[in-house]
């Protein structure tokens, strides 16, 4: 027969252990703003990209909320894929 004790101590574990997949699968996403020196900026999920002879500027995803959006900087819509943006062109890697 199976005790008591030892149902509850099995129930508290499973219960423990499904708590503990329940947050690692809702961490939050890392995203970012990027920025290349002509002022072009989008949201990305993936780090800045290494491209010759052009400098990116990585911020966290906050950052857009706190900036002032003129003539000199330009937000440019998310887009998919590997790539950055270049005078208002996205240009894919």
């Amino acid at each position: 027969m199976i005790s008591m004790k030892y149902v509850l101590s099995a129930a508290a574990v499973a219960a423990l252990m499904s708590a503990g997949a329940l947050v690692a699968a809702t961490a939050p996403a890392a995203a970012n703003v990027v920025c290349n020196a002509e002022g072009d900026c989008w949201h990305t999920d993936a780090p800045a990209p290494s491209v010759p002879g052009i400098t990116f500027s990585a911020h966290p995803d906050d950052w857009y909320f706190h900036q002032r959006w003129d003539n000199d900087r330009h937000f440019r819509d998310y887009h998919e894929g590997r790539g950055y943006y270049r005078s208002g062109v996205w240009i894919t890697l």
